[in-house]
């Protein structure tokens, strides 16, 4: 079996090496905006690193008139929460040091989650930055569509997953949506 850590130190190489090649993939990305799933109220996150940029994404979505909101780490090992958010309002940092919306922001619950990710592979596994924050909110909102958004030289074979890991229902890059068949 692949070693998660080695995996994940390539893929951390891989997108850096991407985001410096393409750095015009976000806004490709968000041309597709109309292809993702319904929902009213979608979850995007502030990017970090090389993380593809939801920017362009955000103003697409808000445009396309859903509601947006982001993510917000309260308690380090617990799922996320989730707090309205319009781009350009203000941040500041959560207790993962992640840019979220200040409490007085309204909490809700998203119909639909885009996730940053290190890989992504056909049968919707994801790898993630390995902190289990978007896991745990996966298996706290089963029922909440998740979207990885990603570049498409992210994409890897099979990866390794083990029980906790929950499968996305479809990711979204700069060649567009693909649904998880």
């Amino acid at each position: 079996m692949i070693d998660k850590h080695e995996l994940r130190a390539a893929m951390r190489a891989t997108r850096k090496r991407l985001t410096g090649l393409d750095p015009e993939a976000s806004l490709r990305a968000a041309e597709h905006v109309a292809d993702l799933p319904p929902g009213e109220t979608v979850a995007v996150y502030r990017a970090i690193g090389s993380e593809l940029d939801a920017g362009a994404l955000s103003l697409a979505l808000a445009r396309a008139g859903r509601s947006l909101c982001l993510p917000v780490v309260v308690e380090r090992d617990a799922p996320m929460i989730f707090r309205r958010w319009s781009p350009g309002e203000p941040l500041e940092l959560d207790e993962a040091g992640v840019p979220a919306p200040f409490p007085l922001a309204a909490s809700v619950t998203p119909d639909l989650i885009i996730t940053p990710l290190l890989a992504f592979d056909a049968s919707g596994g994801r790898l993630g930055q390995g902190g289990g924050y978007y896991d745990r909110t996966f298996a706290a909102l089963p029922d909440v569509i998740r979207v990885g958004f990603a570049y498409a030289g992210q994409e890897q074979d099979n990866l390794p997953l083990e029980p906790h890991d929950i499968r996305l229902h479809g990711v979204l890059t700069e060649r567009g949506y693909r649904a998880v068949p």
